[in-house]
């Protein structure tokens, strides 16, 4: 029997590996045992996460199913990062009395989910790709619902998997248009064959509605509010860090290695679908009380912006959104971070009001807040206005000009809403709602602490995009 195959998919092995020691652990161990189950599984991850930046053999795999690359090894290890910040920060609600003999559940099911992304990030054919995407997607609809005793966590368990299960149907019906088109799922034969017909450009649209949900791209952003409320806190961040990054990476792949000769096909779509994504994402941002629905509407127009270096189509279009990716995963999960500390302090209270006057309690939750929300508005120096300047210039130098203006003035309305933020913690009084000073937990300010050291140097050290552009040719 040849093994090379499996070889290739060392990353994969090593997840599944790590997935059955703590499924083995949390089946077989006593309940005292079980404590140290949080450190053993930051502990393994951790191994995993650092063995994926050793070189590893490249090429194609089971007939060309799967296609392992530098810049899909890449994307792997940026996901990794995001799955160890999130494993980090849900220590405090894992300890709670409801969650508290659930913890084994939690992190095996988040394994799978990213088993599923990585299967996303190096499939060559369309049913891998849906085989990935589906992989990542239902273990998710577990974890929304995860706190089964909050009416708005089943709601949003009940919400995801619905419209999960719709968007994998319309995605699912464009494939098949798709493969009567070209006679082939193989993403390398489709690009030879395909031409510009209406059963082709039919199949676009379907496939494209489908991923769209994944990525939260208006109009198919419908639940991520309600979905980002409801679930708990560290599963929120997952899907708004994670989730979106690989389903980004599935479609900038499809799109270079499949339609890249017919551009005209698809580039209108993801125009229009670019500005109303992120023109309605930053309005609606604004309206919102509840600071998780608030960061929801933020990720949706986030999304907007990363469809910038995707249109691009360009190898600098690929690593302007791979180093998107990467600046979002520490700038979101900064903010994210401090919303699980300050929501564990006030017994579940999510509102902006509860970070009223908190300079004055937490000065140090305020400072990493303050360092996330100007990166995500993009303020230099910080690593958001590095990781905006980069993917407006990949879409200036395909002569999208009037496309990075809008976003521009976009950006401008973004620094409202982000500030508003800001005026809480440091400006308003503190109210009956807010948090009081508190320590938090040692898991958590580990993953605040990475997430600030990323968010001020990610932008200043070159090295870093310098990387990402030097694998971005090898897709």
């Amino acid at each position: 029997m040849d093994f090379s195959n499996f070889l290739l998919m060392r990353q994969e092995l090593s997840l599944v590996a790590v997935f059955v020691i703590l499924f083995l652990y949390d089946v077989f161990c006593s309940d005292n045992t079980k404590k140290a189950f949080q450190p053993v599984a930051c502990v393994l991850f951790a191994l995993h996460t650092v063995s994926g930046f050793f070189p590893a053999s490249m090429g194609e795999a089971f007939g060309g199913l799967y296609v392992n690359s530098h810049i899909a090894v890449l994307m792997k290890n940026i996901l990794n990062i995001a799955t160890m910040l999130v494993f980090l920060q849900a220590g405090h609600w894992l300890k709670t009395d409801e969650s508290v003999h659930k913890r084994g559940e939690y992190f095996t099911i988040m394994l799978v989910t990213l088993l599923g992304m990585y299967l996303m990030v190096s499939a060559g054919n369309f049913m891998m790709l849906y085989i990935g995407i589906e992989t990542a997607s239902l273990p998710m609809a577990c974890l929304a619902a995860f706190n089964k005793s909050a009416e708005k966590s089943a709601e949003a368990g009940v919400k995801y998997i619905l419209i999960s299960a719709l968007s994998s149907g319309v995605m699912l019906f464009g494939m098949s248009f798709l493969y009567g088109v070209s006679g082939t799922m193989y993403f390398s034969d489709m690009k030879a064959v395909i031409t510009i017909d209406p059963l082709l450009i039919m199949g676009f649209v379907f496939f494209f509605s489908g991923l769209a949900f994944k990525l939260s791209l208006v109009p198919f952003h419908l639940w991520t509010a309600d979905v980002y409320e409801g679930a708990p806190t560290s599963v929120t961040a997952y899907l708004s860090v994670a989730s979106k990054g690989a389903a980004a990476f599935a479609l900038i792949f499809v799109l270079y290695k499949v339609f890249g000769n017919i551009e005209v096909v698809w580039n209108q779509i993801l125009w229009w679908s670019a500005v109303i994504t992120i023109t309605l994402g930053n309005l609606f941002a604004v309206r919102q009380k509840d600071i998780k629905r608030f960061l929801a509407f933020s990720s949706i127009s986030q999304a907007g912006y990363i469809l910038l270096g995707i249109i691009s189509g360009t190898a600098q279009g690929m690593t302007a959104t791979a180093y998107y990716v990467l600046v979002y995963v520490f700038s979101n999960l900064a903010a994210f971070g401090v919303i699980a500390a300050v929501e564990n302090q006030t017994k579940g209270n999510t509102s902006i009001s509860a970070f009223d006057g908190l300079y004055r309690s937490n000065p140090r939750l305020t400072f990493v807040m303050m360092l996330a929300v100007f990166s995500l508005g993009g303020i230099p120096p910080f690593a958001g206005f590095f990781s905006k300047f980069f993917i407006f210039m990949a879409a200036a130098n395909q002569g999208e000009y009037l496309l990075v203006f809008i976003a521009l003035l976009n950006t401008v309305i973004s620094l409202y809403y982000y500030l508003l933020i800001v005026k809480a913690m440091f400006i308003k009084e503190k109210n009956e709602h807010a948090a009081d000073r508190f320590v938090t937990d040692g898991y958590n300010k580990l993953s605040l602490i990475l997430c600030t050291v990323g968010i001020l140097v990610i932008g200043i050290v070159s090295c870093i995009y310098n990387r990402f552009d030097s694998v971005a040719f090898g897709i």
